[in-house]
């Protein structure tokens, strides 16, 4: 594991959490609430193309041709795996694992990386308001079960007390470690995580999450452009009638 998969997997995460919220621009519960949702959603897809571009600066690109055709490949976490049914589900990600992922990217500016430094801190300041907005949100109140697993899924996304995000924080690339990454983010929501056993047994360490699976066939074909092949004009080769 390098400083190049962790960066992969925040701009996968960004880029699933930006289609995520714009799946909502139409449905959150008032007219704000969407144009939010709208918003933060193109914020997200931006970073994540930032992100996607800082991979060749640091040397290595991870990303490799299975990529086009196995979404299990992508580094996402399963939170983003399925469209998401209820509002809460919306305010978890929003509050949370949003967070989660601005505090990496805090660490990412402190650390002693040039590139990130410099291409990775005007997102903090655009990241203020999906802060406001999300802990807004969470303080009015949200089902218990899509906050936990939020949670949980950030506190496994930081990595193992010793594990690669440790290695980096003890090199300087990374300002902070996971215990630093998971303090951060329950000081910014004011509120404690709730608790995260975990023996790590079962954790992936390229796409950084304990379970399997992968983003739903829809949202893949979306990603890969097959959606818009689906809607374009046929091509001249296409449209030829056979002799």
């Amino acid at each position: 594991m390098s400083l190049s998969d962790l960066v992969l997997s925040l701009a996968d995460n960004k880029q699933m959490l930006g289609l995520r919220y714009a799946e909502w621009a139409t449905r959150a519960p008032s007219l704000e609430a969407d144009i939010a949702a709208a918003a933060m959603g193109l914020d997200d897809l931006g970073h994540s193309r930032v992100l996607y571009g800082c991979l060749e600066p640091l040397g290595v690109d991870p990303r490799g041709p299975e990529r086009e055709s196995d979404p299990a490949s992508l580094r996402n976490l399963a939170y983003f795996d399925d469209p998401w049914t209820e509002w809460s589900q919306f305010v978890a990600a929003n509050a949370i694992l949003d967070t989660a992922f601005t505090v990496m990217i805090e660490a990412c500016v402190g650390g002693s990386v040039d590139v990130l430094q410099q291409r990775l801190r005007k997102m903090l300041l655009e990241e203020r308001y999906h802060f406001l907005h999300g802990r807004s949100w969470l303080r009015s109140g949200i089902d218990t079960e899509p906050l936990q697993r939020a949670w949980r899924e950030a506190i496994e996304w930081f990595g193992p007390p010793d594990g690669e995000s440790a290695k980096l924080h003890r090199e300087g690339k990374l300002s902070l470690g996971p215990a630093e990454l998971r303090a951060r983010l329950e000081e910014r929501l004011e509120m404690k995580a709730p608790p995260v056993t975990s023996d790590w047994k079962g954790w992936d360490p390229i796409r950084r999450r304990a379970r399997p699976g992968s983003i739903d066939a829809h949202t893949f074909g979306m990603l890969r452009g097959l959606e818009e092949k689906k809607y374009a004009p046929p091509t001249a080769k296409q449209a030829a009638p056979r002799a």
